[in-house]
């Protein structure tokens, strides 16, 4: 069983990189011209694009092969009042370079839309403004060319009930362009939507689930975990790459949803001590406030306790 630990956007072991550096709709109104507007929106994606090449780089010289992009890559790429973004003719051979670096080096790259998306929302205008959303999303790996690329969401709103809310996402789901859907995953989260629960709808839309383990113990109405895993492995079957984890640590307290800023390593190793019956290799995002740092962190502190272990490389080890 051969596990890939990867981490969130930001590089801190790079203090002066950030894909993330953003334009509010106010700031862009006050450039006066539409000719200035543009500049500064084209040197903020400018500067983001160049910045998120210095961390790819800086994940392949340091063996890190699994990698969340920001979703604040391109400033005000779906805001409805502003005309005329075309960033992705203007950047290109950016999206190109960056996508022929991720496959030349064999990394592994995704996405995760934030809330503010909810595809089974009761309002149409929400509906809409999230399709946009993934648009972009799906247009960032279309621009890469890079197949494997998927966007992580989350069910929504459970407005009406809870099977009601899960047969408007699927519903919705269904009706969404094919272009998007194929690269959505699931993923259970911490106050509504069980592991179960998105099992289910998973597999009714024979789609990918992410397995968030901090949600789960947050949110889980009583069922176990292990019995489940084998089939939210099965959900990527039909995949490319491998199933991906989520895994966090509670910074107080073990129902606390806030991440802590490292990982608790005895926690891990028990769960990928749990995992060992399946024999399946998956790749484990850690979501943890020191991002990097704290992959190396966990790295160091499962070679002092379990000194058995193999290491394939700095940060993929095999059990």
């Amino acid at each position: 069983m051969k596990i890939r630990l990867g981490y969130v956007a930001i590089a801190l072991n790079l203090p002066k990189v950030t894909s993330s550096s953003s334009l509010t709709y106010t700031n862009y109104e006050r450039q006066g011209s539409d000719e200035k507007k543009l500049n500064k929106l084209k040197s903020v994606t400018l500067s983001n694009l160049d910045d998120l090449y210095k961390i790819l780089r800086y994940n392949v010289e340091n063996n890190i092969h699994f990698y969340r992009i920001t979703s604040a890559l391109v400033p005000l790429s779906t805001h409805p009042h502003v005309e005329n973004w075309n960033y992705r003719s203007i950047f290109n051979k950016d999206f190109k370079r960056i996508g022929d670096f991720i496959k030349q080096n064999c990394m592994r790259v995704d996405t995760h839309p934030d809330e503010f998306n909810v595809l089974n929302s009761i309002r149409e205008d929400v509906v809409e403004n999230t399709k946009r959303n993934l648009w972009s999303h799906a247009n960032l790996f279309e621009d890469m060319k890079y197949n494997e690329g998927k966007m992580i969401l989350h069910v929504g709103s459970s407005q009406g009930g809870k099977e009601a809310a899960m047969n408007r996402f699927i519903n919705n789901f269904k009706e969404f362009p094919k272009d998007i859907t194929s690269r959505v995953i699931l993923e259970n989260d911490d106050k509504t939507f069980t592991t179960k629960e998105v099992l289910k709808m998973c597999k009714i839309l024979s789609i990918p689930m992410v397995l968030d383990v901090h949600h789960h113990i947050c949110n889980n109405e009583n069922d176990l975990l292990l019995p489940m895993i084998k089939d939210i492995f099965n959900t990527w079957n039909n995949e490319a790459l491998p199933p991906k984890v989520h895994f966090s640590s509670p910074r107080e307290g073990e129902k606390d949803r806030k991440h802590s800023d490292f990982i608790n390593p005895h926690h891990f190793i028990e769960f990928l001590e749990g995992c060992r019956d399946f024999n399946t290799d998956f790749d484990i995002m850690l979501e943890a406030k020191k991002k990097d740092l704290a992959l190396y962190k966990l790295a160091e502190d499962i070679r002092k306790i379990k000194k058995n272990w193999k290491w394939l490389d700095e940060t993929t080890l095999e059990i």
